[in-house]
């Protein structure tokens, strides 16, 4: 592991790589639309980004959705 490599964790501290799926923790609602995510969602390969708060990811054909990871837990 290398000294600048971003370390994300869940909601639970566990940690996430790219590829992981997720379950969303508690309703979302998405910015600009009039679209809710539901609880219990499961969000499949999500992208990592520099920033160790938030992930990338794509659900219900909303691309390049910004999601924050203390409302995500890890799927096994």
């Amino acid at each position: 592991m290398s000294d600048d490599e971003v370390i994300v964790k869940d909601c639970n501290g566990t940690r996430l790589q790219n590829g992981d799926t997720v379950h969303v923790i508690k309703d979302l609602k998405v910015k600009g639309t009039s679209s809710t995510i539901k609880q219990g969602t499961k969000v499949k390969g999500i992208r990592l980004t520099d920033d160790p708060e938030h992930i990338e990811c794509r659900v219900d054909n909303i691309k390049g959705l910004m999601l924050k990871t203390c409302f995500l837990k890890r799927v096994n």
